[in-house]
């Protein structure tokens, strides 16, 4: 069975035991997986024994900058693959947004101190009575509005809004017909 042909998934702790288990099965089920775990060796055998799109990210979930870098990864690749389906101005600008928000945040945590996929994001926007950010947050929140705008107004990905002719929320009926219409 393929129930989950075409899904993707992330399993932390992939490289042995429940994880591993969990992830052989989703990809049993048709998922692509991305393998996480402390153990890289372990996490890239696991791959190996899934094949196909099979990503692996060497991740320990004890450490929050790496769960962060992980999530930053999956964003920019999720992001990457819609691309190719947007027809939306709109929905181009909030994924940009986004996808520049996170790589930028993504640069700092790969490049930055203390370590490869562990470094701190730099944080030098400072203003009265608001939190510290950077260009990277702010690109992010607004691409969090725009995506909420959006998704309310029902804007597809297309540029489409959804609403067929004689659907209610279009204004029309449809048991009128042109004649009534015009009465």
């Amino acid at each position: 069975m393929e129930r989950l042909r075409g899904k993707r998934s992330i399993v932390t702790g992939a490289g042995s035991g429940i994880g591993r288990a969990i992830a052989l099965r989703l990809a049993a089920e048709g998922a692509n997986v991305l393998v996480s775990d402390v153990d890289e060796t372990a996490a890239r055998a696991v791959a190996r024994e899934l094949g196909g799109e099979t990503l692996v990210r060497k991740t320990d979930v004890t450490k929050s900058e790496e769960v962060e870098a992980l999530v930053a990864t999956v964003v920019v690749v999720v992001i990457l693959r819609l691309s190719r389906r947007l027809r939306s101005g709109p929905w181009a600008l909030a994924l940009g947004c986004l996808l520049g928000g996170a790589v930028g945040n993504l640069i700092d945590r790969v490049v930055r101190e203390p370590a490869p996929l562990r470094g701190h994001v730099v944080d030098f926007l400072e203003l009265p009575n608001w939190p510290v950010f950077n260009l990277a947050d702010s690109a992010i929140v607004g691409a969090a509005v725009l995506v909420a705008l959006l998704t309310v107004r029902g804007v597809a990905l297309d540029g489409s809004n959804g609403v067929k002719h004689g659907d209610p929320r279009d204004g029309s009926s449809p048991e009128a017909g042109p004649e009534q219409e015009s009465r």
